[in-house]
């Protein structure tokens, strides 16, 4: 058997892959040796967590370090909160505002909106933004996604549409073409995103179907932006699913989450900007950890990332490889990038340093 026809017949298992999902204590003893302390976490946990089979297998057995390892199995460090806001979710997606919108519905720009259609995840991520709704489930929305299609159809303004949950690639195929017809029949709607860990942690989510409902020359394009954290998770099958949605008229980016112990060295943090380039994702984003409460020990200082793409990847790598360091805010997603190379200026001219310390001089030309 070819490799081809192998990763085909790969593909048909996602939904085997749901019905096995990892969530309990002795499906992850399957994948895993657990030390004493995450077995007295995990049975005293009452969040939900878990991941499928699939991403389960790339967690080192015996380190409990392992990157994929941490972003999985909950932590007693979960507990502790310093740093994060009660209420994020409500604060960060402006759920508390005059705007009588459903909850399905999240803004921070006039143009663009998010629509939320599931709480289910193939990751429940124990970094996640959207952790009080997910995986605490300390806050309950009503997920009609009919009230918020017609709320979309009723607002003229909103160009870009980002298809979100949980993770929106689990509903049915069905649904998924529905939601996308939908879109496409409102005239003012100019793009369709997703936001996806599919790609990442259930790459057999690619099927034939599914591409059929995603792929195709359109007026109203589709775009993809997934999560990837490590370069560990840039296995053979993520590559062959993302050449897929290519192969199909889908571009997928990549929302890096800067994340303590896990990604925020120089080595990694490089390897996993190249291997991403080399999986065929276009690196996007690094999201500073955001505000969400019980995810402190997942937070470095503010200006790591911007350090990390000035010493790792710039001048050490292609351009292609470097995405924005950004913190998401109610107001928005805000840069966090300094200018680390005008080391100087005067009326004649600006000095500059690249990243072997090397200076140069460009003409400061007036307005």
């Amino acid at each position: 058997m070819s490799a081809k026809d192998s990763l085909a017949e790969i593909k048909e298992e996602w939904q085997t892959q749901l019905i096995d999902f990892v969530n309990t204590t002795e499906k992850l003893e399957e994948y895993i040796n657990l030390t004493d302390e995450e077995r007295s976490v995990l049975q005293a946990n009452k969040t939900t967590w878990g991941t499928t089979p699939y991403f389960a297998s790339l967690m080192d057995p015996d380190n409990p370090n392992c990157p994929i390892r941490k972003q999985v199995v909950p932590s007693r460090q979960e507990q502790e909160n310093t740093y994060g806001m009660d209420n994020y979710l409500v604060w960060k997606e402006n759920r508390d505002n005059d705007e009588n919108r459903p909850d399905t519905i999240a803004r921070q720009y006039k143009d663009r909106v998010a629509f939320t259609v599931t709480q289910n995840c193939g990751i429940y991520c124990r970094h996640c933004f959207r952790k009080e709704l997910v995986v605490d489930g300390n806050l309950e929305l009503d997920f009609n996604v009919e009230e918020g299609l017609y709320w979309i159809s009723q607002h003229p303004e909103v160009r870009d549409v980002l298809i979100t949950g949980g993770d929106p690639l689990l509903l049915p195929d069905e649904h998924i073409a529905y939601l996308i017809e939908r879109l496409r029949e409102m005239s003012h709607i100019e793009m369709i995103r997703f936001g996806s860990r599919v790609p990442i942690v259930l790459p057999q989510r690619i099927t034939e179907n599914l591409k059929k409902i995603l792929g195709g020359y359109h007026n109203v394009p589709i775009w993809l932006n997934t999560q990837c954290n490590h370069p560990k998770e840039l296995t053979h099958e993520v590559a062959w699913a993302v050449f897929e949605l290519m192969s199909c008229g889908v571009n997928v980016g990549n929302q890096a989450v800067l994340l303590k112990g896990i990604n925020d060295d120089v080595e990694t943090f490089r390897e996993l900007h190249q291997k991403l380039l080399k999986t065929r994702i276009r690196p996007y984003y690094v999201f500073y950890c955001e505000a969400a409460p019980g995810i402190d020990h997942f937070r470095t200082p503010v200006e790591k990332g911007a350090e990390l793409i000035r010493d790792a990847l710039r001048g050490h790598t292609t351009g292609l490889a470097q995405p924005m360091h950004v913190v998401a805010t109610n107001i928005g997603k805000i840069p966090l990038m300094p200018d680390y190379y005008i080391t100087e200026k005067d009326e004649k001219e600006y000095t500059l340093r690249n990243h072997k310390d090397e200076m140069t001089k460009i003409p400061n030309v007036p307005e």
